[in-house]
Order: structure tokens, then sequence, then C-alpha cells
């Protein structure tokens, strides 16, 4: 129930108009499925899985990953073709996925009072199942996906699209984000973040 949350949090975000949720990680439980599926992608495409290390990279599209998996390891993979596989194994794994219950309480609360929007580096199909299957979808005031910007995070575009499509200033928005790469994103288009780890919150302030 809301009146778990800490009355701090609920002080702080009455003070925006817009709240803008990355997806995997924040709203929805569904790194786990995520790097389990890089796993079998990994030991398909035979290159070293290091969980951490993707991990790290939660909000960032799979083509973007694969570019960096060349990179790293200085193998030739093809993006497209390595992320296709990659979102395929997925799907298989994405019902155990679960809901994040400190954000999920936060966008049930403030549903009807305030904007409410996602913003995630997922493919389109992809999170608008997930975000429908979870019964968030309809909450929502606006979706941007991986499909919706050229520039991902770390860049902000995907973050000031979803301020864009809720008609609010970016400023008067807050992110709520899993990952370094997505608060890096929050900040890098003049808006505050709250970090969520272990279904708790840790407020980022942009300057």
């Amino acid at each position: 129930m809301i009146d778990q949350l800490d009355s701090n949090i609920l002080q702080v975000l009455s003070t925006y108009k817009g709240l803008i949720f990355d997806m995997d990680g924040t709203l929805i439980d569904s790194m786990p499925a995520h790097l389990d599926a890089w796993k079998v992608t990994a030991e398909h495409y035979h290159f070293p899985f290091d969980r951490t290390w993707l991990n790290g990279l939660g909000g960032m599209p799979g083509e973007a990953i694969v570019e960096l998996i060349n990179d790293k390891y200085d193998v030739n993979l093809l993006p497209i073709e390595v992320s296709e596989f990659r979102m395929d194994v997925f799907e298989r794994f994405e019902n155990n996925t679960g809901l994040v219950a400190i954000t999920n309480q936060i966008l049930n609360h403030f549903y009807g009072l305030k904007k409410l929007a996602v913003g995630t580096g997922s493919p389109k199909l992809s999170a608008m199942h997930l975000l429908k299957e979870a019964g968030i979808l309809a909450k929502l005031d606006a979706v941007v996906t991986a499909n919706d910007v050229q520039l991902h995070k770390p860049h902000p575009d995907t973050f000031l699209l979803a301020a864009s499509n809720i008609d609010l200033p970016a400023n008067t928005c807050i992110v709520f984000e899993d990952t370094t790469l997505g608060m890096q994103a929050a900040h890098r288009a003049g808006m505050d973040c709250f970090m969520v780890d272990d279904n708790q919150l840790t407020l980022h302030p942009c300057s």
C-alpha cells in the first residue's frame, strides 16, 4: 500500500508534474530474464558472458549492446541478427517477470493525479506487450521505446521525448531508473532521478 512509502518520497514527488519511468528493472522485474537471454545468446554465438557488465547496460537497445560486445571482445557479430535472437529467447523467459513493488505503488498512487510516462530502451513491440500484460499500459499517458529515438541512453532523447509527449517541460518531470546509464540520460535531459535498487529509492538531483 502507498502508506508503506516514505512520506519524504511523496513530498518530493508532489513538486513534479510528470513522472517518467524506465521499464526493465524499474517497473517490471525483467532484468533477470533479459540477462538469462543474454547468457543463452552468448553460448550460441560464442562470446564471453559477463552478467554484471550486461546488467549495467540495462536501458540500451540490443543492437547497441551487440556493438559494444564486438568492441569488448574483438568479435564481428551482426547486431540485428544477434539482437533478434536474444529477443526471441527473452520471449520464452518473460513469463518469469514480476512487478517492482515500490515504483508500481508510486505509479498507482499518482495515476490520474500526474502525467505518467515510460521511457525504455526496449523495442516497441516487446515493451507494449510487457506493459499491457503487467496491467501498466492503460495507466500511461505516453510510452517512448527504442524505435522512437535515434540516440538512446545515456543520451537524453528518450526522456526528452517522453516529457514532450506528455506536454510538460523537462524540468517539471522526474525519472525513475535502475542503471547508471539511465540516470545519466535523465540528468542530461535536465531531470532529477530516483534510482531504484532492491525496492528502495535514492534521489539523485540533476545538479
